[in-house]
């Protein structure tokens, strides 16, 4: 079965449509389009215990970004800052951009 490109990038911003932080908004840290998701900054924090090393002398409990599935993720146009489907739209020069499906502005990243 053929996987589906994910729509999101690096840097984009994205609001939470489901889970424990539904409705907030944050930036995309990373995506992994071969498990098909993606981290958020600031969404979906995790608890993790880590033991003393060189790169935590103390140790203890960390709080990290987790991973959270794309489905549940939704593109926050910047012109009209709503949630937003993604449109692909080819220009003039040849080149391929992303649209807001709302306002039809182009997505920069």
């Amino acid at each position: 079965m053929r996987k589906k490109h994910p729509s999101l990038k690096k840097n984009d911003k994205v609001i939470v449509l489901a889970g424990k932080d539904i409705w907030k908004i944050g930036s995309v840290i990373m995506v992994d389009s071969e498990k098909g998701r993606a981290t958020v900054e600031k969404i979906n924090i995790a608890k993790r215990h880590s033991k003393p090393g060189p790169n935590n002398a103390q140790g203890g409990i960390i709080e990290k970004e987790a991973s959270i599935h794309i489905s549940n993720l939704q593109l926050v146009c910047g012109r009209c800052a709503e949630p937003t489907r993604i449109g692909k739209k080819v220009l003039e020069d040849g080149s391929r951009t992303r649209v807001c499906k709302k306002c039809g502005e182009a997505l920069n990243v």
